[in-house]
Formats: structure tokens, sequence, C-alpha cells
């Protein structure tokens, strides 16, 4: 006869634990066990409902026998099809998480109305607003005449009945930490309930052959919610991430089965809701005119598109006994290095001195290219002078000193040729053709000194 037993379950990872403990053993994090109730059978493993009917029988299919899979669907806005990898795949699962306020549910009621629109069955189910907020929504954003199905419900039997009522061919999930199902006795939005729901609406999107997307909310560490499970269960992951002091929002993919996963989207805040960027570029680029030093014109590389953003320094006298470090957009360790690598093999000393290093725009530097435009951004800081007029930087500084070759030169060039820039300081092997801009080919960190660093003491 099945008991009832209390278990520990951490809310970072999902490990099931007998007791309480300060810190998970299978994650390492700390305060994260929370006690929830579980059916189990008298030898101690769980019995969940689900599989407490007979089983069946698997069935086998040849590879070579396999049907082809069906068209994408286009949602018809650039962004978003380079993101999803040429469109929305049927029978796929994807997970959507952002901060609060970030326009998660804006831009996914845009995407429902314009699938319905373009005559895809299309349902919103939304278990945290009711439908005339929903609808009040779409009346701002100009889509409140879409022929979008609405739903505000939480229980997932009663939401996966409707889905196979319906059978429709897109479905948004608003949000999976509100979903609940009444086989477990743990509280919505525990661990428990989301590994539950998830795995029981991307089971029926793989047999109805509808595309789902579920929203998740994030932690204050900027990682969704509950298990990282659920993450492995769907076939999409994607980030929205933004400063809500910008009016720019980047959608990132950081998983994705039918797709590259390096691939960003580019979106604009505007009064009707999330547009696509006309120009990313100009994003990042700060209107400033270039009459004071400290800052760089870096040429990013975001999956197959080239972005351009400006990295700004400021190095000044530290009042105190330990110089402040403070970096907003990238990596601190990076930061160091580069410093390092300027004192040991350049001879610029800045152990003394506070430096505070940030992107414009909120863009966020994540490969080491963006290694020379820093450094050009201190050295033009520290010696109080603009860089060259027009002039871009990209490349990897090595512990050595030497000035790395990164991938995709030629396609940054051109993207800076495109926006007018005149001057580009490079690594060596990089094309030194393109009209209208000069090439600057560099070897080591110690010509980039020479050329818009302090000049050297008597």
């Amino acid at each position: 006869m099945a008991k009832s037993n209390t278990v520990f379950v951490c809310q970072s990872c999902g490990a099931v634990h007998p007791k309480w403990s300060g810190r998970c053993d299978a994650c390492g994090e700390w305060n994260t066990l929370v006690e929830e109730t579980s059916s189990a059978a008298p030898g101690g493993l769980a019995a969940p409902k689900s599989l407490s009917r007979k089983a069946g029988k698997a069935e086998f299919t040849a590879l070579n026998e396999v049907t082809e899979a069906p068209a994408r669907h286009v949602i018809g806005v650039d962004e978003l099809d380079r993101v999803f990898g040429g469109g929305l795949v049927p029978s796929s699962a994807t997970l959507i998480g952002g901060d609060p306020g970030i326009g998660k549910s804006t831009l996914l009621l845009q995407v429902a109305a314009r699938l319905a629109r373009n005559g895809l069955s299309t349902v919103y189910v939304s278990g945290e607003e009711a439908a005339a907020q929903i609808q009040d929504r779409a009346r701002r954003l100009k889509v409140a005449e879409s022929p979008v199905e609405l739903a505000t419900e939480t229980d997932l039997r009663k939401v996966l009945s409707a889905l196979k009522s319906a059978q429709p061919d897109f479905v948004v999930i608003d949000s999976i930490q509100t979903m609940w199902s009444d086989s477990l006795e743990a509280a919505p939005g525990s661990v428990a309930q989301v590994r539950a729901c998830a795995q029981e609406l991307t089971r029926w999107a793989k047999k109805s052959g509808a595309a789902l997307i579920l929203v998740g909310h994030v932690t204050k560490e900027g990682q969704i919610a509950g298990p990282r499970v659920v993450e492995h269960m769907v076939d999409t992951v994607f980030y929205f991430e933004g400063e809500r002091g910008h009016q720019f929002r980047i959608l990132r993919a950081v998983k994705n089965r039918f797709g590259p996963t390096d691939e960003i989207g580019i979106f604009e805040m505007h009064q009707y809701g999330l547009a696509p960027a006309r120009e990313p570029s100009a994003l990042f680029l700060s209107n400033e005119s270039e009459n004071a030093g400290g800052a760089a014109v870096f040429a990013a590389m975001e999956g197959s598109r080239p972005v351009l953003a400006e990295v700004q320094a400021l190095v000044s006298a530290s009042s105190y006994g330990t110089p402040r470090r403070s970096i907003v957009g990238w990596d601190a360790n990076r930061l160091a290095m580069v410093l390092a690598v300027l004192e040991a093999r350049c001879g610029v000393s800045l152990a003394g001195r506070d430096v505070y290093l940030s992107v414009a725009g909120g863009y966020r530097m994540a490969e080491p290219a963006g290694d020379l435009a820093a450094a050009a951004a201190l050295l033009t800081s520290l010696a109080d002078k603009p860089a060259p007029e027009k002039s871009v930087f990209f490349g990897e500084i090595a512990l050595s000193g030497a000035i790395r070759p990164v991938a995709r030169m030629d396609q940054r060039l051109k993207e800076a040729q495109r926006l007018g820039f005149r001057n580009a300081f490079v690594p060596e092997g990089s094309s030194s053709t393109i009209e209208g801009l000069t090439v600057k080919p560099l070897s080591r960190l110690s010509e980039l000194v020479d050329l818009v660093g302090p000049d050297p003491e008597p």
C-alpha cells in the first residue's frame, strides 16, 4: 500500500534528498532545498499516476522509412526567422525566458497574431492574465482583430483536453510556472510541477504536430527558474535580454536542435510593441563626438551577422589603497588579463589607477575578439586623446602580447566599411583590399600602444 513520504527537492537542479541540508549535494547550490510530499510505494520508489496504467508496446520504424519532416512555419519577421533557423518547426517545443517586463508576452502575442493572420490555427494560453487584460494589450499592439484563440487556465488536465479538441498549429503557454497538475501534491511553480507540466506539454506537441512555445520565468542570476532538466526536454531555448532603460531587446538562442545556436534577433520597443531593428549596429554606437579619449568601436559577430558596438573606458587616479575595477558588458577576468599584458609586455602600468569599462547600449561582449577594442579604449583614456577618427578594432590578445586572428574578419571589415568607418586595426592576415577602408594589421599589442597610447615618459 502506498504511503505519503516527505522529501526535500532542490529548486535549482531537481535533485531529491531524504532530509534537509543547507547545500544541495548534486549542484552545490545553497538554501535551495524545499520540502515536498510525494506518494511512494513501500519500496521507496515513486509511483506517479501517469505510470500506474498498464504499459503498451513501443513501435520501431526503420530510419530509411521515416517520412520527411513537414515544412517550417515561416513567421515573416526576419529577426525571428533568423533565430529559429528559418521558421517554426512543427512538433517542436521552445522555451523562452527573460526578466519580468522585458516583453516576452508582447512578442509572443504579436507572433501568435501574425501566424493567425497567415492562416494557422493559433492558441494563446495565459495563466497570469485575464482575457480582458490580453485583449487590452492586443488593442495597444493593433492586433486585436487577429483570430487568436485565448484561454486563461492553469489546470494542465483542462488545458491538454482543450488542446486535443482544438488541434492547433501553434500554441503559447504563458507561463510554465503557473501550470499545475492534479497528479502531484506539490505546489504550483515547484520543481516537480514545472518538470511534470513541461514533460506532458512537450509530449503532446510531439504527437500532435503543433509548434509549442513555453514562457519561463528567470531567477535573479538570469537563468530560467526551475530544474535545468526542462531545458533538456525542449528542442529550443531562447533568452530574451535587454536593459529597461534602452529601447532594444535581444532574442538569443542558447540551444536549438533545428538551427544555429549563435544567432541573435534584435528588436526595438515602440509604442505599438516590438519591431525588428532596421540597423542593429546603430543601436550600440553612441552619438557623442569623438573629441575625447576612452572610446573604441568593436566589430563583433553574432552568429552570421556582424554588429558594431562601442567600448567605453575611464582610467583615473585611485583614491584608495585598492584600485577599483568596474565592468559592464564584459568579463572581469578578461579585463584583468588585458591589464596584466599591458603592464608586463608593453610597460603600461595601470595597477594604481581605477578602471571603469562599459559597452555602450547594454551590449555584452562574449568573444575574445573584443580584447583589442577594450585595450584601445583603455589606452586612449589613459592618454586622454581620441582614437583615430572613424576607426574600428578587433582582435584577440595573447598572454605573450601577440594579436591573434579571429574568425570572419572580412565580414567585420565589410560591415565597418558599410557604416562609414575609414580605419580598421586588425590582426595580421585579414583582407586589405576593401574600398574606402584603410586596414592596419597589428602583430603585437605594443604596436597599438605606440599608435594610441600615452607618450613615453622621458
